[in-house]
């Protein structure tokens, strides 16, 4: 009897164990990652949809000899250094009715403050008024001032927080006059605007109590001499104004003058460089008479905001169509209980603060009218302060109570509506999906992103599911065993050629033959299949030969390649006279003048040829496997039964093999969903929403490879391209999952061989 080495066997349990245990770890340290990465990219985009947020940073009342009733206009810059509360600097400045600028420091959440100077506005020279009667902000910083006899000064506010030696804070303040006009005449104007083009062009605007608006333009020139001279010009709207003005504002440049009636119209002029009016329009923009209580520009002045008397806050611009120039309203923001008393754009996007006369502070972001917040304080707010940054406000009451606000909103343009959703940006006709990333009006619509995705995965799946799994069924029951000993490793090598080399060609050797031999690849569309149906109906009569019938049994190949050479050289042969008869010799042309779109070279079926090349070695691999692995016994069966190769693979083959052939089709759809570098490479990355075969697109993992780099480190940006890969990970989760449930139902219905 045969003794049994109790050693070995406690030695191969030894390592049974080991290995259970190490295949265990492996397995849950690969789950563990994974359910990492899924954590990590999704906890980068949450923040993207949390709130903004308000928080009294003070409490504090006016300086000693200052009264609310002689505050004009009062601001607060908030600079975080990000090293500790004690390094933030908090300083506030208000401009009373004596013309002065008093800053003060703010010290956080008590009630003291520090005084650090004052500034004293100068009026023109000559004129003797210390008194200002109207005062207009804009651009954060920039002031227009209106004195008492009727001259007009524009002057710049500019703080400049430091640190000395010993690390002791310090805030510098700067006032800088950029252009003045002394009185003229005796007429004292209501409003004046005062602005300063980068050229050195100045425009003055001044409401008369008659409802006349006089424009003075000062352009500096140099004469032929070298010497530099102002030309000054004047104009006088009197006519055709609708009703009393209650409102009206510029654009930084001082092009466009905007002004809102009492019977509820919005004009505009657009002043040319030498005083003339270049285009005016008169819009009635609220049929129920309300009055337009406060005009602003939003940021990049292609947008004005409107305030009414209904409380209403609403944004308008222009609208060309052809020819024709239209201003239009376009958002409606948050709305007051009352009517809106201020309203102060963001000076860097596309938010605003507005007032109400309830003294309630809304935050709105423009673009898509989202509301960020809404600050209402127990005392009756009456003035307000929005910091350069957009970090912080400040309030005014009545009771020269004064209230500082930090406010924490690091991604106001992102909303689920700016992100699936139309959005009517500035400059379009219509709403509409949009990704861009630069200018002053970022457009984040991630449907363009999908939809290329789609795009480029269809286009490839088109091309690469027929020719793979054809392949497949051909190699695996058609062709001989040598040849199919050969063919498959050679086919399997493909999937190790790297996407960057296919990209490489696809960009430098594909894309310019295709636009050469565009109308050759349609035709061969037609001549490939009418070549081979001839010469199947050719070689009925000549497989009645022996040395034909040979040939059938897993040569086919051999015969049908010359047929496939023929078929395309037949496309070639036609390509011209094809293009001259049906598109007058020239498609590119042809296409342009039906589309309106011109041709690019880096178009979807450049794609489809290649990412196609790139999932045809999974499909057809997979697909194989999964056909070849059918019993011998059953299609034995069906052919002793009398059915021919085509039946038995129809109804035999190819349902038993369905959950395998499902599995491969749907493994090669996720590797083309995540396909980075030949979608990067060979497609214009131009995210738009078109379905023509010559148009390029974007897709959600180019977008990230072409993005990332601009992307600032946990800015808006930079969370959005998380964001696309989290649905990038969510798509090909889904797709896996309805591909596992569908292959089970297709093995509980077929069997399991």
């Amino acid at each position: 009897m045969q003794t049994i080495d109790k050693s070995l066997i406690r030695k191969v349990k030894r390592h049974d164990r080991i290995a259970r245990w190490a295949i265990t770890l492996a397995g849950i340290t690969i789950i563990a990652s994974v359910v990492a990465i899924l954590l990590l990219i999704v906890s980068v985009t949450l923040p993207l949809f949390r709130g903004a947020r308000a928080e009294i940073l003070t409490e504090t009342t006016l300086p000693a000899g200052l009264s609310a009733k002689d505050v004009l206009s009062l601001d607060v810059d908030l600079v975080e250094l990000g090293q500790g509360a004690g390094n933030d600097s908090l300083t506030a400045y208000v401009l009373s009715k004596d013309s002065n600028f008093t800053f003060f420091d703010l010290f956080g959440n008590n009630r003291d403050y520090k005084v650090l100077g004052r500034e004293q506005a100068t009026p023109p020279a000559g004129s003797k008024s210390r008194t200002i009667s109207f005062v207009e902000r804009f651009a954060g910083s920039m002031y227009s001032l209106l004195w008492s006899d009727g001259s007009i000064l524009l002057v710049e506010v500019e703080l400049s927080p430091h640190f000395d030696e010993t690390g002791q804070r310090s805030v510098k303040h700067e006032l800088h006059t950029w252009a003045e006009l002394p009185a003229m005449g005796n007429d004292t104007p209501l409003k004046a605007l005062a602005r300063r083009s980068e050229e050195g062009t100045t425009t003055f605007v001044k409401l008369l109590p008659d409802n006349k608006i006089s424009i003075t333009q000062q352009t500096n020139v140099e004469t032929l001499l070298g010497e530099k001279e102002t030309k000054s010009s004047q104009l006088m709207i009197e006519e055709g104004i609708p009703g009393p003005i209650s409102s009206m504002t510029m654009d930084r440049a001082g092009k466009t003058l905007y002004v809102g009636t009492t019977n509820g119209c919005l004009m505009r002029w657009e002043i040319s460089n030498d005083g003339r009016i270049d285009y005016s329009e008169i819009v009635r923009a609220f049929r129920d008479d309300r009055t337009i209580t406060s005009l602003a520009m939003v940021f990049g002045d292609a947008s004005l905001a409107v305030g009414d008397s209904k409380g209403e806050v609403t944004t308008w611009f222009e609208i060309r169509n052809g020819n024709s120039r239209k201003l239009r309203l376009i958002h409606k923001l948050s709305k007051h209980d009352k009517a809106v008393n201020d309203i102060l754009p963001s000076s860097r996007d596309k938010s605003l603060l507005s007032l109400g006369g309830e003294g309630t502070v809304n935050l709105d972001y423009t673009t898509s009218e989202k509301q960020l917040l809404s600050v209402v304080n127990s005392e009756s707010i009456s003035k307000i302060g929005y910091a350069p940054r957009g970090n912080a406000l400040i309030g005014l009451d009545n009771q020269n109570h004064l209230v500082v606000w930090k406010i924490d909103c690091p991604h106001p343009e992102i909303s689920l509506a700016a992100l699936f959703g139309k959005v009517h940006y500035e400059g379009y006709a219509e709403p509409a999906y949009k990704w861009q990333t630069t200018g002053d009006e970022p457009k984040f619509s991630l449907v363009p992103i999908i939809f290329g995705t789609l795009k480029s995965t269809l286009y490839a799946m088109y091309f690469a599911v027929p020719l793979a799994l054809f392949g497949a069924v051909y190699v695996s029951h058609f062709t001989t065993p040598g040849f199919k000993r050969t063919i498959k490793p050679i086919v399997e090598i493909m999937a190790a050629v790297p996407s960057v080399v296919i990209g490489f060609l696809l960009l430098l050797w594909l894309a310019p033959l295709m636009g050469k031999w565009l109308v050759a690849v349609f035709a061969g569309m037609a001549t490939l299949p009418i070549t081979f149906v001839l010469f199947m109906i050719l070689w009925q009569q000549i497989r009645k030969f022996d040395w034909a019938k040979r040939l059938e049994h897993g040569y086919e190949f051999m015969v049908l390649v010359p047929v496939i050479v023929i078929g395309a050289l037949l496309a070639v042969w036609m390509e011209h006279p094809m293009e001259v008869l049906l598109f007058q010799g020239n498609f590119k042309q042809w296409l342009f003048n039906v589309t309106q779109k011109p041709y690019d070279p880096l178009n979807s079926l450049v794609v489809a040829f290649g990412l196609g090349f790139a999932i045809i070695p999974i499909i057809f691999s997979i697909a194989e496997d999964a056909l070849s692995s059918i019993p011998h016994d059953l299609t034995a069966a069906s052919l002793v039964m009398g059915a021919s190769r085509w039946q038995t693979l129809w109804r035999i083959i190819l349902p038993s093999a369905s959950p395998g052939i499902f599995a491969a089709v749907m493994i090669g759809f996720g590797r083309a969903v995540g396909e980075t570098m030949i979608v990067f490479m060979a497609t214009g990355n131009t995210p738009i929403l078109d379905l023509s075969p010559f148009n390029g697109f974007r897709t959600l993992s180019a977008n990230i490879a072409v993005e990332i780099t601009e992307a600032p480190v946990n800015g808006t940006l930079y969370r959005v391209l998380f964001l696309c890969a989290v649905l990038l990970f969510l798509l090909t989760f889904l797709l896996n999952t309805l591909a596992e449930l569908v292959r089970q139902h297709l093995r509980k219905r077929y069997g399991r061989y």
